[in-house]
């Protein structure tokens, strides 16, 4: 098959794809409201850091209108949270009931959609960045079993963090802007940094450009990241320059090694059936310098990692490999904010307009993982143990039971129901051992 002959397939495939979430997403019911107790506790949250931005709409220029920032935040974050599957809807429910902490408010559909195409998104971005401080305060103090991995870390370096990118799907021509292209366009890239111990995002950026290369945001990840912080990041973000900058800046990473990855030798650490750990010398000319490489055997596969931290005493060859499979986490993550919360399916066809949305899902998201870690908390589970999304889903029972005054509120009931309701995730009946824990049996075994 030619490239133009796959890229025409591979093309067509997202476009159906995302034509398929569009129909599923029309055909859902909207979601009951929140129960006043996650009402108050998304207005508590939010609410105190969109005030902070009134200021700087003005300054953007924004005329005093009937959707102004607290109207369009509370708008738009219960159409994600409550799935509302169009801006008829949406309008409907803003005419009648209002949202959180608004009154309902009369204005046109016209005047709707316009108004989400065109409004800054920058401002949607700045209560993201005003309320992730709190949230990771809220975090601090709870206490509730780490891996053990990350409980290691999270005692050894100021932070622990992931980073990893992702395109975001295809936007219907239909839409807006985009009635006369021929094709329909992705919708762009974002990268997320994201703090692997409490599970909140620490910065995000996104890049119109769906073509972008991954590493276009190399340089704002590392102004992002605390000095002293340790970051994972697969193979994809391999850039020898950028390792030197991070070792420069006093940062550890730990990342998977090429296969092709090109070194010399210059100490051998050591070298046993299961493991084989150098100092190696890689890159040429400014970038040349020296980073520890692990390769251990697991599962019968040689895996191979690439860390600048050259002493294993100050990191322990368990704990880098370890620190490095806890990447997935981000992963987790996109899923649960494209799949979950709906960030697989587009208003508008502006690039403002797909922020806009990209920001106000991450938002809930940061909540959402919130509610979730103080249900671990009460329960005493790692945070792992439970499923945010069932944790999400079971949100209609915390209601119910609220309006039947059989609940006061959605942590204590949820904590409650949490195996009955799936929250618990199930462990299967032939699990093996923890990963770290095989990890750490490997590392122990035999010269």
């Amino acid at each position: 098959m030619s490239k133009k002959s796959s890229s025409s397939t591979k093309k067509t495939s997202t476009v159906r794809h995302t034509r398929a979430i569009q129909r599923d997403r029309s055909k859902r019911p909207v979601v009951a409201p929140p129960d006043p107790v996650v009402a108050g506790r998304l207005t508590d949250l939010i609410h105190p850091q969109t005030l902070s931005q009134v200021a700087h709409s003005h300054d953007l220029g924004l005329r005093e209108r009937v959707l102004t920032l607290p109207v369009m935040v509370a708008l738009v974050l219960s159409m994600i949270w409550r799935q509302i599957g169009s801006v008829a809807t949406l309008l409907r429910l803003l005419n009648a009931e209002g949202f959180l902490w608004t009154s309902p408010v009369q204005v046109s559909e016209q005047a709707l959609s316009q108004r989400l195409r065109v409004f800054p998104a920058v401002l949607f971005q700045e209560v993201l960045t005003g309320l992730l401080p709190t949230l990771q305060e809220r975090w601090q103090p709870r206490r509730r079993p780490l891996p053990p991995e990350l409980a290691w870390a999270h005692e050894h370096y100021p932070a622990v963090l992931a980073f990893d990118g992702s395109t975001l799907d295809a936007l219907l021509r239909k839409v807006g802007l985009l009635q006369d292209y021929p094709d329909s366009p992705l919708a762009g890239k974002m990268t997320a940094l994201l703090d692997l111990c409490s599970r909140l995002p620490h910065q995000l950026w996104y890049e119109a450009d769906a073509a972008a290369h991954d590493q276009r945001h190399w340089p704002q990840v590392l102004s992002a990241l605390p000095h002293g912080a340790l970051v994972v990041f697969d193979l994809g973000y391999t850039n020898f320059g950028m390792f030197a900058e991070l070792t420069a800046a006093q940062i550890t990473f730990v990342t998977r090694a090429k296969s092709n990855l090109a070194y010399q030798v210059a100490q051998v650490l050591r070298k046993t059936a299961a493991v084989h750990e150098a100092i190696v010398w890689v890159g040429s000319g400014r970038d040349r310098q020296q980073l520890r490489l692990i390769e251990v055997l697991v599962q019968g596969t040689w895996q191979r990692y690439l860390t600048n931290e050259l002493d294993p005493t100050v990191l322990p060859t368990e704990y880098a490999v370890a620190l490095y499979w806890q990447r997935w986490r981000i992963e987790d993550a996109v899923n649960l904010v494209k799949r979950l919360l709906g960030l697989a399916y587009f208003w508008v066809g502006s690039a403002n307009g797909v922020e806009l949305q990209l920001w106000a899902t991450w938002l809930l998201y940061a909540v959402l993982v919130d509610l979730t870690d103080a249900i671990a908390e009460e329960l005493n589970h790692p945070f792992a143990a439970l499923s945010l999304e069932m944790v999400y889903r079971s949100l209609y029972f915390s209601t119910s039971a609220y309006q039947r005054g059989e609940a006061s509120g959605p942590i204590a009931y949820l904590a409650q129901k949490a195996k009955r309701l799936g929250i618990i995730k199930r462990q299967r009946k032939s699990a093996s051992p923890s990963r770290f824990k095989e990890l750490t049996l490997t590392l122990a075994s035999g010269p």
